[in-house]
């Protein structure tokens, strides 16, 4: 951990984009991913994390983003925001192709090191969010969720839906970690910023262990 250098995420740079797990880079490095609806946010959640307006291309249409893009934040640490589900106005064969792709790589990608599932905290926990949930706990990943769009309930409503989301949380078992986030406001920022340099260190200092 010593040699780790300080991030700082509004460095973070655009790496590439590929539609699917056979055109990514070499399956090498901390791979953090971001996954959630279209229409949670989570173009925009990357974008306010990383103090840049137009690094992940954000769309008035959810659900435009259909392949996997990665960011550079330091060498060999990655963010990867993967497709939007469950809300765009496409084909099936077009829906199945982007399943197709992002469980490929959230089950096959060796370099992946932590889930963040993003949320529109007025609407958490639908189906496929508890998909990628569960999915986490099996591959015995962190998983942060990161609850969008708190500055439309206030501070004591966004209290009171993490304190049921703990409880209903509960059953899953698992290593979980919840923010509630505002790109609009900046709320949440800072404390995002931690947990996933937290987790980026803990994965350098035991890839450096291994290697001694």
């Amino acid at each position: 951990m010593d040699n780790l250098p300080a991030i700082d995420y509004r460095k973070t740079r655009f790496l590439t984009s590929s539609p699917d797990l056979a055109r990514l880079p070499k399956d090498l490095g901390i791979e953090i991913a971001f996954a959630g609806r279209s229409n949670a946010g989570k173009s925009s959640a990357l974008n306010t994390i990383c103090d840049q307006s137009n690094l992940a291309k954000t769309s008035k249409t959810p659900g435009r983003t259909r392949l996997i893009n990665l960011f550079q934040v330091l060498k060999d640490f990655t963010l990867v925001d993967l497709p939007g589900y469950g809300y765009a106005k496409v084909s099936d064969s077009m829906k199945r192709e982007w399943q197709k792709s992002m469980s490929e790589y959230l089950q096959k990608r060796m370099a992946l090191r932590g889930l963040v599932v993003v949320m529109d905290i007025r609407h958490p926990l639908k189906d496929h969010d508890r998909l990628i949930i569960d999915w986490s706990i099996a591959a015995n990943l962190p998983c942060l969720l990161l609850l969008t769009k708190c500055d439309k309930i206030g501070i004591n409503k966004s209290k009171e839906i993490i304190g049921e989301l703990k409880y209903q949380l509960s059953e899953f078992g698992g290593n979980f970690t919840l923010i509630a986030f505002s790109s609009l406001k900046k709320i949440g920022v800072e404390e995002t910023r931690q947990v996933l340099t937290s987790w980026y260190q803990q994965f350098h200092s035991a890839q450096e262990q291994n290697e001694e």
